[in-house]
Order: structure tokens, then C-alpha cells, then sequence
């Protein structure tokens, strides 16, 4: 499987005021916002802000359609598709920590011209 470092997921119970934060205090740039999950760019990472009941905090590793279907085969998984457009499962390492392979279907994500999703999108992440 060939991993890419994607994001980090941190947990926030209040999404607007921690996008504010990061932006005013790191300079962030929003790529994604509603009201219960952002997606900002830090210095050239990605960093989630996620509510605690929807997400658990993660570190994510890009991977591609191909990788993702046989990583959610092989653990008898239901691969999630996001508002954003990506697609992923959560996987576990033997210390409970989550780990996100995520995808980014070409054509299907809000980060890439001719994305079917935007931010008033209506579908979970």
C-alpha cells in the first residue's frame, strides 16, 4: 500500500470558533467548514476540526480507490463516503488510536474544479 501523510483530526466542541482561532493565530485557510467539521490548511497540512460525536480524533493516510477497497475488504468494512467528496474507513491501531484511510475520488471531491459537493452540503461526514 503506498500511504501518503494526509491530516490530523483534533476534536472541537465549538467549529467556528476554532476555525477563527486557527485562522487568526496560524494563518489557516479554510478548505471545507460547516457546522459540526471544518477542514483547514496549516502552513501546507491539513488539519480537521471535528465534533467529538461524529469523529474520534484520527490521523488520516491518503490512499487510493483501489487501496481503499481492498483495506475495507480485508477488515470487513462498509467504506463511508463524506460530504466533502472523499471516501474512507476508520481503522485501529493495537493502542485504540483511529487511523483514517481516506480517498479522494477524482471528479468527486469540493477540493478539485467540477467537485459534486459543497459546503452547504447536506450529507455526514
Amino acid at each position: 500500500m503506498a500511504l501518503e501523510f494526509d491530516h490530523v483530526a483534533v476534536p472541537s466542541n465549538d467549529i467556528a470558533l476554532s476555525v477563527e482561532w486557527y485562522r487568526s493565530r496560524l494563518g489557516a485557510r479554510v478548505l471545507y467548514q460547516d457546522s459540526t467539521w471544518a477542514f483547514l490548511d496549516v502552513g501546507g497540512q491539513k488539519l480537521a476540526l471535528v465534533t467529538p460525536t461524529q469523529h474520534p480524533p484520527h490521523v488520516a493516510v491518503k490512499v487510493s480507490e483501489a487501496e481503499l477497497e481492498e483495506a475495507a475488504r480485508a477488515a470487513g468494512m462498509k467504506i463511508d463516503r463524506h460530504r466533502d467528496g472523499t471516501t474512507g474507513i476508520y481503522v485501529y491501531d493495537p493502542f485504540g488510536n483511529a487511523v483514517e484511510l481516506i480517498c479522494y475520488p477524482p471528479g468527486e471531491t469540493v477540493y478539485e474544479a467540477g467537485g459534486s459537493q459543497n459546503s452547504q452540503s447536506k450529507s455526514q461526514k
